[in-house]
């Protein structure tokens, strides 16, 4: 079987195209070819043909599905960073699945999603819940017409009403059309949303409790690191000792979180946490870890090895 039939794991780096000034930025990925990277829908279902998608449907495959947003991630950073990161998480998680004899497809990431936080900044771009809603029922509910019999839906974006509308958008794909299309997130943000584990259609996944002192959730030691290992040609890395430790708590987390014009006063430069600090060993670790806690869920759900 050839490569596109299986889908094999490899790197995707989207291009980022930047604008006439890039010339003159040496950090801009524009200025180092290197950067630019394959094409965006590399490893995914978009590179299959569809005699190739027919007959992983037939076959039993599910589909993994990542969403993230554009949004800053702060001076260090690209904007695509809650894009670029779920999905490396998920060609790992894929791999892994293949390993224990489990096929799935990766659905190419779904990017317009919320910034109820991060809007005021430039590059941040938001759209409305029920236009992403509209949009997922319709594409779950394409590749349930396809045969596809599960889709797992997993998120790069913290913001709590970004990942509350991908559960609305997969019950409203649910009961549309019969789909079995799940939410796979971190055990602390079903809680955070208030999910009910119950529900078939809510996936938990366990993560590794964070050692550091401070809070740490936005472009700063576990992003950064994360980014690190997965795509260094994309990360300003001349900046990072310039950026100081915001070594916030959890009252400033709460007054970030009120979102646009507050957050923007709380984080300035758009980071909350410790960038400085991060290495790609650590992010290795934790793409790694995250891939093995989600395909053990999905395992589980499917009622494999």
């Amino acid at each position: 079987m050839n490569r596109r039939a299986v889908i094999a794991s490899g790197v995707a780096a989207a291009a980022v195209v930047a604008g006439p000034a890039s010339a003159q930025n040496p950090t801009s990925p524009a200025a180092n070819p290197a950067a630019t990277g394959p094409s965006p829908f590399a490893d995914t279902m978009a590179e299959m043909t569809w005699q190739e998608a027919d007959a992983a449907a037939k076959s039993g495959a599910s589909v993994l599905w990542a969403f993230g947003v554009i949004e800053q991630h702060g001076p260090h950073l690209p904007l695509g960073t809650d894009v670029y990161i779920p999905s490396a998480v998920l060609r790992r998680t894929r791999a892994i699945l293949a390993e224990r004899g489990h096929q799935a497809v990766i659905l190419p990431a779904f990017y317009w999603g919320i910034n109820q936080v991060s809007g005021a900044f430039p590059g941040s771009v938001e759209v409305q819940p029920a236009t992403m809603i509209a949009l997922m029922t319709d594409v779950l509910s394409s590749l349930k017409k396809q045969g596809f019999a599960r889709v797992f839906c997993t998120s790069g974006h913290g913001d709590a009403l970004h990942n509350k509308t991908i559960f609305d958008g997969v019950m409203a794909a649910r009961q549309a059309s019969g789909v079995d299309a799940a939410i796979l997130f971190n055990t602390p943000l079903v809680k955070r949303l208030g999910l009910d584990t119950s529900n078939p259609a809510v996936l938990g996944f366990e993560v590794p409790a964070s050692p550091a002192k401070f809070i740490d959730v936005h472009a700063g030691d576990p992003e950064t690191s994360s980014m690190l290992h997965a795509h260094p040609e994309l990360v300003r890395k001349d900046l990072l000792p310039t950026l100081r430790s915001t070594d916030y708590g959890p009252a400033d987390l709460a007054e970030w979180r009120k979102g646009q014009e507050a957050a923007r006063a709380k984080t300035p430069l758009g980071y909350f946490g410790d960038p400085a600090s991060a290495e790609a060993s650590r992010g290795a670790a934790r793409l790694e870890e995250q891939a093995r806690s989600m395909a053990e869920v999905i395992l589980a759900r499917v009622g494999g090895k």
